[in-house]
């Protein structure tokens, strides 16, 4: 079967106006969906009191949405190959505006779980079309890294934002808001998205179909990993509940590798991993991404629980985290102007790595100058450096046909590597406390443990950047 792009190529590499509304479109989509990771966690004890949810069902407001997200990423990412960067964009953002609706006017615990998961249902087939729009429309180049690190940058700020912004709509307004900001939002993008973005798919002999079995094995083990992964903390690694999912994620993902190697039009070509950038660049994202997803957690606890932050201050805490990741993510283009790529790689990681483990030195008494503005800084600016360029190097290589594919990928890895490594630093975190006894030195103790088992994943990422070609390859001359 033979298959080319269907974009028009001038319109891949025009640098105008209406390629900034591209990066626009796909910045926005982006934020929304990493915010609802985040924001929803400050608003949890309102919505509780709300709707009258029993403690053993509130972790599903949040794991509902993650679980949904992981598990449709590969299919969101190949279905906008095929049907339309544009038209899965704004089906995307559709499902998800209109979830977040329903989310927001929600009578019953059983209403906003499903509204949860049909936004992360939304949020998987929006997100990889964002950087997928970014990929399509940049060609490799200064171009594409400068917008890639436009939409690392914002991306991140939503996760880094969620603590603050959920913080102010929930005192200020009510719970309900951290779902409903979503739709004005939503509308404004899908209108501009509409009239702007121009369509770009890759172009199929005969009827453009999806790998269906391949979408469901991947769906089910992504799903089942996701989830056994979120019974760890509250049934132990040890649990036949925990065991039994995580073993059915992994004999359903290995069926996947079987029926893609064998499919005629697979979900995903398993020749994207011959490609070494687009391999490498996906495991140190999710062994990394096990610290990054977790950092923002586990800081929010400190401050709440130990340093007795309100939610609003704790968000307001947060905003230099943001800024750096912002600067760094911005900074990251230039910077490849003087350095290779896998050298930044390099350097981000050894900053970040720093960063968490002077964060581990934290104290029951600490302060927001001593304990939370240094090592904040260090490891919120390396972990921009390194968001920005694990996504280049993981969208760099590949035809445009399968510029879907990787995008799905990486999202998926980063978002797998967050789901196992808040567990793991989470079980990390309360065995460290329980041994500290009881009162605030004893959760300190956890959370700082928490902390340099964050540095140690960075470090293990680290181990994999030398397989990395030395910067990614610029594009063959026309």
């Amino acid at each position: 079967m033979t298959s080319e792009p269907d974009s028009v190529r001038a319109e891949q590499q025009r640098g105008g106006a209406t390629a900034w509304i591209a990066v626009f479109a796909a910045c926005v989509g982006q934020f929304v969906v990493v915010l609802d990771i985040s924001v929803i966690n400050v608003a949890l004890p309102s919505i509780r009191e709300g709707l009258g949810i029993g403690a053993g069902s509130l972790q599903w407001v949040v794991n509902a949405y993650v679980i949904t997200f992981a598990g449709f990423l590969l299919l969101g990412g190949r279905a906008s190959d095929l049907f339309g960067r544009k038209s899965v964009f704004l089906l995307g953002l559709g499902i998800f505006t209109a979830a977040s609706l329903l989310g927001g006017l929600a009578t019953s615990p059983g209403m906003l779980t499903a509204a949860r998961a049909v936004q992360g249902l939304g949020a998987a087939v929006l997100s990889p079309a964002t950087l997928t729009i970014l990929t399509t429309t940049f060609p490799e180049g200064t171009g594409r890294v400068r917008a890639i690190a436009t939409w690392t940058a914002v991306g991140t700020g939503g996760g880094a934002a969620g603590g603050l912004i959920g913080g102010v709509l929930t005192d200020y307004l009510s719970w309900r808001w951290v779902l409903l900001i979503n739709v004005p939002l939503g509308l404004i993008v899908i209108v501009a998205s509409a009239v702007w973005l121009t369509e770009s798919r890759t172009r199929q002999a005969g009827r453009r179909r999806l790998d269906v079995p391949g979408a469901v094995l991947a769906t089910l083990g992504a799903g089942s990993l996701a989830y056994g992964i979120s019974q760890t903390e509250s049934h132990g690694w040890g649990s036949a509940r925990a065991l039994g999912l995580l073993l059915l994620g992994v004999v359903a993902l290995a069926a996947f590798v079987v029926v893609e190697h064998h499919a005629a039009e697979p979900l995903t070509p398993l020749g994207v991993f011959r490609v070494r950038s687009v391999s490498v660049a996906n495991a140190i994202t999710m062994i990394s991404g096990m610290a990054f997803y977790a950092l923002w957690y586990f800081l929010s606890l400190y401050m709440q629980n130990v340093l007795k932050y309100s939610a609003v201050e704790t968000g307001l805490a947060l905003v230099p985290h943001t800024l750096a990741v912002i600067v760094s993510a911005q900074l990251a283009p230039r910077i490849t102007r003087w350095i290779g790529g896998r050298a930044l790689l390099t350097l981000a990681g050894v900053l970040t790595a720093a960063g968490f483990f002077w964060q581990s030195a934290m104290k029951a008494d600490g302060t927001f100058l001593v304990t939370l503005l240094g090592p904040g800084i260090a490891f919120s600016f390396g972990a921009g450096l390194m968001m920005t360029m694990q996504s280049v190097f993981a969208t760099t290589g590949v035809p445009q046909e399968q510029a879907g594919v990787v995008a799905g990928l990486v999202n998926t890895s980063r978002t797998m590597g967050g789901a196992l490594g808040l567990s793991v630093l989470s079980s990390l975190a309360a065995s460290r406390t329980d041994r500290g006894g009881t009162g605030l030195e004893a959760l300190t103790s956890g959370y700082a443990s928490a902390f340099f088992g964050a540095g140690v994943a960075v470090v293990l990422s680290m181990a994999l950047i030398v397989l990395l070609p030395r910067s990614p390859r610029s594009p063959a001359p026309a």
